[in-house]
C-alpha cells in the first residue's frame, strides 16, 4: 500500500474526529453560554448552531488545505512524523479558534450584563439625603 495514501486516510480520520469532537463541545457549552446573554431560547439554540457551522466550515477548510501539504515519505517513521505535524497544525487551529468563539460568548456576555445593570439601578430606593438644620 502506498503511504501516502495512509498518510492521508490517518491524517483525516484524525483530523476530521478532533473536529468534531471539538464543535460538539463548543455547541454544548456555547448553547448555555448564550442562554444566559439572550432570553429567548430558541435564539440561543440558533445561534449556538450558527457558531458551530461557522466553526466546521474554517476547521474543516484548514483540514483540507493541510492536505495538500506534501513531505517526502521514505519509511513508516517519515509517515508518523508527517500525520503527527498536519495534526498538530490542527489542534493549534482548533484551539485558536475555540479561543475565538469564546472571546466573543464572554464579550456577548458582559455586553448584557452591563446593558441590564441600568435597568437594576432603577429599581433600587434613592438613599434618603441628609437635610441641612435650619
Amino acid at each position: 500500500m502506498d503511504l501516502r495514501l495512509v498518510e492521508y486516510v490517518l491524517y483525516l480520520a484524525v483530523s476530521v474526529s478532533l473536529t468534531i469532537w471539538v464543535g460538539k463541545a463548543l455547541h454544548q457549552n456555547g448553547r448555555q453560554l448564550l442562554a444566559e446573554v439572550v432570553t429567548d431560547r430558541a435564539l440561543a439554540a440558533s445561534l449556538s448552531r450558527l457558531l458551530v457551522v461557522g466553526f466546521y466550515l474554517v476547521a474543516l477548510g484548514g483540514v483540507a488545505l493541510l492536505l495538500q501539504v506534501d513531505v517526502g515519505l521514505a519509511s513508516a517513521a517519515d509517515l508518523i512524523k508527517a500525520v503527527a505535524t498536519k495534526v498538530g497544525f490542527v489542534l493549534l487551529l482548533l484551539g485558536t479558534l475555540h479561543l475565538l468563539i469564546m472571546l466573543v460568548l464572554s464579550r456577548m456576555r458582559r455586553r448584557a450584563g452591563r446593558e441590564a445593570e441600568p435597568a437594576a439601578r432603577h429599581d433600587r430606593p434613592e438613599p434618603m439625603r441628609k437635610v441641612a438644620p435650619y
